[in-house]
């Protein structure tokens, strides 16, 4: 009995497999893609498009321009301008269907998230489990686009961020059958969506030229925006955790992340660097995370992630 009973079951996952393919394959032949392949894959695809779309560099000025000249971040260095323009690209380049690198790379979040091993369809209700708003994925990404995907691709395919990626994702998944009298202590958030505004608030920093002295200091780009987008989720993650945030606290959460992000960057990637070189038991590993090799107040209505807004005086506008 038991032989048929695991001959059933893999007859059924096969045809699971087969019902979640992409472009009439299997979505689990598919193997899981590294960020250093996805990056690859953008390093040399056609991005044109995309690039007419990237807004310059935010100038200042009179007065804003002469305080920034003396006492604001040095300018991006010349050759690492490239750089700078790809990951602003890929922030402009939608999920396309037909192309195979971004359904892997959805395929590999939803896998690495859940920790299955099968694959998903194409559209469903369980991208709404993962954090997203509805069946798509690829309506989400507004203003972000695969730059929002390959954020979450870093965050998810390192096996020294992984663990706390899936604490996040543990964390945004809290228990939501509770009597509704005590629902304003339930800490359930929509985990992709929080992602995506995390990535926004980076790509700004970059965008406003923030981020120019780390970049300069490491001669990279692209891997100082993913350590200070995992530096920021970690600071999230451990202010919702240790004091007890819901998604009413969300939209003031965000607005002081971004702050920080802009002002203070180098301190929040000191506090991930600090983090992943210790044992992290006390935020609830079992396991010491080794450092990095990089490759109340204001409720939020997660309804879409727009365009970024550029605004020289005050925030920028998070939804």
């Amino acid at each position: 009995v038991s032989e048929e009973l695991r001959r059933a079951q893999e007859e059924w996952e096969a045809v699971e497999e087969i019902q979640s393919g992409l472009g009439g394959t299997s979505a689990g032949a598919a193997p899981p893609i590294s960020f250093n392949e996805a990056l690859q894959y953008f390093q040399t695809a056609d991005l044109s498009e995309c690039r007419k779309k990237v807004r310059a560099t935010v100038r200042r000025r009179g007065l804003a321009a002469l305080v920034r000249f003396l006492f604001g971040p040095p300018r991006l260095q010349p050759q690492l301008q490239g750089e700078r323009e790809l990951a602003l690209a890929m922030a402009q380049c939608g999920l396309d269907d037909n192309e195979r690198v971004h359904m892997r790379i959805l395929q590999t979040i939803y896998k690495k998230l859940t920790r299955s091993g099968l694959g998903c369809p194409r559209y469903g209700a369980h991208w709404e489990e993962l954090g997203f708003q509805g069946a798509d994925p690829g309506t989400d990404l507004r203003g972000t686009g695969m730059l929002g995907l390959m954020q979450m691709l870093y965050f998810v395919m390192d096996s020294r961020t992984l663990p706390l990626a899936q604490e996040i994702f543990k964390l945004s998944q809290h228990e939501t059958q509770a009597p509704a009298i005590t629902l304003i202590l339930l800490q359930n958030f929509p985990f992709c969506i929080m992602s995506v505004n995390i990535t926004r608030i980076v790509i700004q920093a970059l965008r406003e030229e923030c981020l120019s002295r780390e970049c300069n200091r490491r001669q990279q780009v692209i891997a100082v925006l993913n350590d200070l987008y995992a530096a920021a989720f970690l600071q999230l993650y451990r202010v919702w955790k240790w004091q007890h945030k819901t998604l009413a606290d969300s939209g003031f959460l965000l607005k002081e992340l971004e702050l920080s992000t802009r002002k203070k960057p180098k301190q929040l990637l000191k506090s991930l660097e600090a983090y992943v070189n210790r044992s992290p038991a006390a935020d609830g590993f079992q396991q010491p995370f080794p450092p990095s090799a990089s490759g109340g107040g204001e409720e939020i209505n997660f309804t879409g992630v727009c365009d970024l807004q550029i605004e020289l005086e005050g925030e920028a506008r998070l939804i």
